[in-house]
């Protein structure tokens, strides 16, 4: 029996269903943990080590802004991995895709761990730097659309959202393992050896997704909206090899040529998310721990974005869970207007050095950012049809991720230089505004039928 039959009358069946539902969303947020763990492994070590290590002649605002712009690299690759992995996903499989993503993303960050200094090699370490981050882009870019739709194809019509928000909860699970390798290494090393080598120790982990992506070809099936467009597929290409009929274009062009507005809203929606999170999680790291901005230790800026991240997973799953009842595009609305409003407290909040204030003002935009992040799984499903969903939905989300998030600790940076960290807020506001203006352009989803058969 594969494993996403839909039940039958039989409890037994029904109760079997459930138990490869939750399989295949534990198994999906175990590899995005992990694959967003790596990606996010290089935005701390941008903002704490890189500087050091791999610009040294530069200033430390220099320095840091250099860092940031290597970490940029791995958004720009982001579309170029949806595009790649889209085009796959929607040929050979979500499932396939998402185990190639995977392996790629383990390799890449292992070798981050390997890499020499720019002491030890001069300016070709950096240069190597930028391209394994590239990698790691390319990776991330494959990965979102095939763990998203292993779960929300697969899961009941009405619980899209609750389901879709196990892969989503893949990002802030990351953040938080990110930062515990942080605070563990350095807790057990002394800061010349954290420098020096510490550092390395949690990129030298990331083997691990090399094993997770193994499970994942072993032990989890495809699924059904796949498999009925597989079916459908090869009865239209012997068709058309009968009839002389051309085959049709890749599915990238496929969904460009039948869903350019969406895909371009798409990614507008995605800009206040990525905006906001990436200064939330990497530039406050910089600015928590700078004697003009919060003062803070480096760990007790790590241990409060962890606890932010901790409370973005519980909003995440509510919010989801509230869109399979009540529609997906309202509380992604209230979730950019509240982020956007949280941007002008951030800041106050931090400078003051206290934990707790710190911890205030970082949950309460990783929390109202959740409330978009989290449907936006089920969202971005409903919004193409199943033979370009892969492609059509990695586009709109890679697309947004280059527009808001590639450079957004690096234009933090500039703000707060050049003028002043209020300007950091506004700009954060500003993201916020373009993702309401998307959003609301786009209709509502969450009743749409993804297979023919909800």
């Amino acid at each position: 029996m594969s494993n996403f039959e839909k039940p039958t009358a039989s409890n037994d069946d029904e109760t079997q269903l459930r138990s490869n539902m939750r399989r295949v969303a534990l198994t999906a947020l175990a590899g995005t943990s992990i694959e967003w763990y790596d990606f996010f492994l290089y935005a701390t070590a941008a903002a704490l080590v890189f500087p050091a290590a791999f610009f040294p002649e530069a200033t430390p605002t220099m320095g840091l802004i250099l860092s940031f712009g290597t970490f940029a690299f791995g958004f720009i690759a982001r579309p170029v991995g949806g595009i790649i992995f889209g085009h796959f996903g929607d040929r050979i499989g979500r499932k396939k895709t998402l185990v190639i993503a995977l392996m790629i993303m383990g390799v890449a960050s292992t070798l981050i761990g390997l890499m020499p200094t720019y002491a030890a090699i001069g300016v070709a370490a950096p240069v190597l730097l930028t391209v394994l981050r590239f990698v790691q882009g390319l990776a991330i870019g494959g990965q979102w659309g095939g763990a998203m739709l292993l779960v929300t194809e697969s899961a009941p019509s009405d619980q899209r959202g609750y389901y879709g928000a196990y892969a989503q909860a893949g990002a802030p699970v990351g953040v938080i393992l990110a930062n515990l390798a942080f605070i563990i290494i350095s807790a057990l090393v002394s800061e010349e050896f954290f420098q020096a080598w510490g550092w390395r120790i949690p990129f030298l982990s990331s083997v691990i997704l090399i094993g997770i992506s193994m499970y994942v070809q072993l032990h989890v099936e495809d699924t059904d909206a796949f498999k009925e467009l597989e079916a459908l597929r090869e009865k239209r290409l012997t068709e058309a090899q009968a009839s002389d009929k051309p085959i049709r274009r890749s599915p990238v062009l496929e969904a460009i040529a039948k869903y350019p507005k969406r895909i371009m809203l798409a990614a507008g929606a995605f800009i206040s998310v990525q905006v906001n999170f990436y200064i939330l999680i990497s530039f406050i790291l910089a600015y928590g721990s700078d004697a003009n901005g919060g003062g803070m230790t480096r760990d007790t800026v790590l241990v409060a974005v962890l606890i932010a991240s901790a409370l973005q997973v519980v909003a995440q799953f509510w919010a989801s869970a509230y869109s399979d009842r009540h529609g997906r595009r309202g509380i992604f609305m209230l979730g950019a207007a509240l982020t956007g409003v949280a941007a002008f407290a951030l800041f106050p909040l931090v400078s003051t050095g206290n934990f707790w204030l710190s911890v205030l003002g970082i949950s309460m935009g990783l929390c109202f950012l959740g409330m978009m992040y989290g449907p936006q799984a089920a969202f971005f499903t409903e919004l193409f049809s199943t033979e370009v969903r892969y492609s059509g939905a990695s586009l709109g989300y890679q697309l947004g991720a280059i527009i808001g998030g590639a450079f957004a600790p690096t234009i933090a940076t500039i703000l707060w230089a050049e003028y002043s960290i209020v300007w950091v807020s506004a700009y954060m506001a500003l993201a916020s505004l373009v993702s309401i203006i998307s959003v609301g352009f786009l209709a509502e989803t969450f009743k749409t039928s993804l297979t023919g058969k909800d």
